[in-house]
């Protein structure tokens, strides 16, 4: 027969293996490559690790002028976020890399529409040159808000 304190120790092990099991899942990395982004890339459009979402540097190379080429760029990053259920809410930090700092409040102008109050942070540098030249590529990482973070 098996004893009480034998017993005890299993449940408390097994216990114990179920929380490491689900707090690894919660580590493993998902591959975000959605419809209508190229998955021919030498990277992921994006990568999932628990509540966390790295978005790669996105553009949005249209006929237009910057504030079109901003918005689809911005477009590319909705279509990542919403893959795997985020909300434009949930992103934290932006970098937007611009050709010609020019641009910058034409820029600013597509991305105040994107972005709701509070704004995520954001860094925006001049670069030499964008891959198919782009004149706005931008990156940027979420984290999904729980519940209690939405009523604060």
């Amino acid at each position: 027969m098996i004893s009480r304190a034998t017993l005890v120790r299993s449940a408390f092990l097994s216990s114990i293996m179920l929380l490491g099991a689900t707090a690894l899942q919660a580590q493993e990395r998902r591959i975000i490559n959605p419809p209508g982004l190229p998955t021919n890339l030498p990277f992921s459009n994006g990568i999932q690790v628990g509540d966390m979402l790295w978005i790669a540097g996105t553009e949005g190379v249209v006929s237009g002028d910057i504030t079109e080429e901003t918005r689809t760029a911005l477009a590319n990053i909705k279509k990542v976020l919403d893959a795997v259920g985020f909300d434009v809410r949930d992103v934290v930090q932006v970098t937007v890399y611009l050709k010609d700092i020019e641009d910058f409040q034409r820029m600013n102008a597509a991305y105040r529409e994107f972005f709701p109050d509070p704004r995520p942070t954001r860094t925006t540098v001049q670069v030499a040159r964008l891959v198919n030249d782009a004149r706005v590529e931008i990156t940027s990482v979420a984290v999904r808000r729980r519940p209690a973070q939405e009523a604060r």
